[in-house]
């Protein structure tokens, strides 16, 4: 039998019936109850069809206060068929917020209540109310069944707006919404409020991280770790084009949104952007009969973007899966059954899109760009007093690679931000009013972070990137405290320079890194716990003092292979709280590590021992560690691992400045530290 191909936009109203028609094992069950339910014409629930299914609803809510689903509710009743209703009151099987079921008969009640005040519909509106809070975790999700079916109906389901729908009812009932017209007791609508915040608190964690950026979401996560989880065989973890769409409307609709719900949905609307497929159209197919018998997905230019419902975790790739849970890259390759059966594309992101504007404009004050005075001398000042308020701001309007040196004063105050020097913003001085009151604070430690085993980098509060780097007279702060790996100062830079600088923190409060890199940190003040100087440039600490605040290890160097000097201090002075007893000079992180400290004054609290192999036996053999003509309790040369090194006058006479900073290329007559 031919087949005729009949666009969407002309058939529309014939496919509502179709659907309808259809035996098909999909989402597509209540349309016509949802329709009732979302009736525009309130008189019309006063009618006598309104009560007689409102007499429906009462009879299919089970004792728990939920219902089950995919109930066509305005169907009529035999007196058996209501008799076995009121058999199943007790029974808690079903009971679910899958397809829309439960949220779509509280509406209902609701709406009938506001016309008809029969106390039944108030005590079973409010017994919903009760089941959806019973129902939700603690961590602020809520399963598809409950009670708890076993299988993936444990999972926190945003499925087919499941958890949307529960929290855009609990919205409604706090913001006492016209469709709402009965009113819980403060004792409930102070739950409910818990509630909601919990249920955000969770969309906000569960928001998918993709190579460390926010997203948008799966349809279900593991109700324990958070992870993204299958469903049903063609239900795989992937993200969601559809679910995240409603997600984001749902946060969107929040009056005050928090710096963390913005930060959702702006990541999402990026997201849903760069996901969108263009030049694609769905078309049905008909029979003769005016019979759905297939869908294709057809090339059109001037279609509509579309959203693939499944997208790969890694890279957002659409792809579709057949029964047997194999995935496949495009819909013509899996089985007619779900390929017609099923909603695989969706186009709910464009509402998102086209709400985004005003919502941007309602929530985000539009900001003036601010144009400094002398573009390589900019002053930032906390109390409006300068070009900036912020030292972000300075570094965002500095020149990419300038000419001459992009000097930007920063008068005394607190400024909590994370600084990022970026590669293109080299020669860059950030030059403080004095080193005790002019202070960068940020509060990032791995955990906060979570984006898996390289956390660590992405919590400096300042990172500099940008070579020929200058910093003075400012103090560096990572506040987190002893919370695990937590930097304040990341330098990924060569060329880079340090004075009367105080870098504060506890794990990892500096790290140093760029093979072949040379950094030079001149009367600083370092202070930290664990390994709290770190990494494998090339860095000469002079003059310095160096504070540890646990029993721990000052340095964990990792320095490349082949290169000639690690980490060099002369001159620095090693202090320690004073519950502070035994530290290590340093281990190495990795084999090839350098460490040398020259007439450095050591206090009690180093180790006799002073150097630990990290459990490495081939680092005792390829680590050079070393010291020269120390003193104070802590220098005990005699008592060292015998695998470090006690350098002679004529090896520590290679440790000069010039030797461990100088470029074997240079050709200018003043050496980079020198033009400081």
């Amino acid at each position: 039998m031919d087949k005729i191909k009949v666009k969407t936009n002309h058939i529309i109203a014939c496919l509502v019936l179709v659907f309808f028609s259809l035996n098909l094992q999909s989402q597509v069950h209540r349309t016509s109850w949802k329709r009732l339910v979302h009736k525009s014409e309130s008189a019309w629930f006063s009618s006598q069809e309104a009560k007689r299914i409102a007499d429906n609803v009462l009879l299919y809510q089970r004792d728990i206060g939920g219902w089950p689903k995919n109930i066509q509710m305005h169907e009529v009743l035999t007196e058996s068929e209501k008799q076995q209703l009121l058999n199943l009151k007790s029974s808690t099987e079903d009971v679910t917020t899958d397809n829309g079921a439960t949220i779509l008969e509280m509406r209902f009640l609701s709406k009938m209540y506001q016309q008809v005040p029969d106390q039944r519909y108030k005590d079973a509106f409010l017994l919903g109310v009760d089941y959806l809070l019973a129902a939700q975790y603690e961590n602020g999700g809520w399963p598809q069944f409950y009670p708890l079916k076993k299988g993936y109906y444990t999972h926190i389901t945003y499925n087919d707006d499941s958890m949307v729908n529960i929290m855009n009812l609990l919205k409604d009932i706090m913001d006492k919404n016209e469709n709402i017209s009965i009113e819980p007791s403060a004792e409930v609508v102070n739950k409910i409020e818990k509630s909601f915040n919990k249920g955000i608190d969770c969309i906000l964690k569960t928001q998918y991280k993709q190579n460390g950026i926010l997203t948008g979401w799966c349809a279900q996560y593991d109700e324990k770790t958070f992870e993204p989880a299958k469903a049903r065989s063609y239900e795989l973890p992937s993200l969601s084009g559809k679910e995240s769409a409603g997600i984001v409307l749902l946060l969107m609709s929040l009056e005050n949104p928090s710096e963390d719900v913005k930060k959702a949905i702006n990541s999402a609307v990026t997201w849903f952007k760069n996901a969108k497929l263009t030049g694609l159209k769905q078309e049905y197919i008909f029979n003769e009969q005016g019979q759905f018998v297939d869908k294709e997905i057809v090339k059109n230019p001037n279609a509509e973007p579309l959203w693939a419902r499944f997208m790969e975790l890694e890279d957002n790739t659409p792809f579709f899966c057949d029964r047997d849970g194999i995935k496949k890259a495009t819909l013509a390759e899996i089985g007619l059954e779900r390929r017609r059966g099923y909603a695989w594309y969706t186009t709910d992101p464009k509402e998102v899109l086209e709400q985004y504007p005003n919502w941007k404009a309602k929530h985000y004050k539009v900001k003036q760009e601010k144009k400094p005075k002398d573009e390589y001398n900019m002053v930032v000042a906390k109390d409006g007093s300068g070009d900036f308020t912020s030292i972000q701001e300075a570094i965002y309007a500095s020149k990419s690679f300038p000419y001459q040196r992009v000097i930007i004063h920063i008068k005394n105050g607190v400024y909590n931000e994370k600084v990022h020097v970026y590669s293109w913003n080299t020669h860059v001085s950030l030059i403080g009013e004095s080193k005790e009151k002019t202070i960068i604070t940020y509060d990032d430690f791995f955990k906060k972070i979570d984006l898996g085993r390289n956390s660590t980098f992405h919590t400096s509060t300042v990172l500099v990137e940008g070579d020929d780097f200058m910093a003075k007279n400012l103090t560096i702060k990572n506040t987190s405290g002893p919370v695990g790996q937590a930097v304040a100062l990341s330098v990924s830079a060569n060329h880079c320079y340090f004075e009367n600088c105080a870098l504060l923190g506890y794990q990892d409060t500096l790290y140093t890194e760029g093979e072949g890199f040379k950094q030079y940190f001149k009367d600083c003040y370092i202070e930290g716990g664990v390994d709290f100087i770190f990494g494998g440039a090339t860095v000469l600490f002079e003059n310095c003092t160096l504070n540890s605040k646990s029993d721990s290890y000052i340095t964990a160097a990792s320095t490349p292979q082949g290169q000639e000097f690690g980490y060099v201090f002369k001159n620095c002075k090693l202090t320690a709280d004073d519950n502070v007893k035994n530290v290590y000079l340093g281990r190495p992180w990795r084999f090839n590590a350098k460490t040398v400290f020259i007439e450095c004054e050591m206090g009690s609290h180093i180790r006799p021992e002073g150097w630990h192999n990290w459990g490495k036996k081939e680092a005792e053999v390829q680590a050079f560690y070393a010291e020269y003509n120390c003193s104070g309790e802590g220098y005990q040369p005699q008592k060292r691992v015998g695998w470090s090194h006690q350098l002679t006058k004529r090896e520590a006479k290679q440790y000069t400045k010039h030797n461990i900073l100088t470029n074997t290329n240079n050709k200018s007559k003043l050496n980079w530290y020198e033009r400081f």
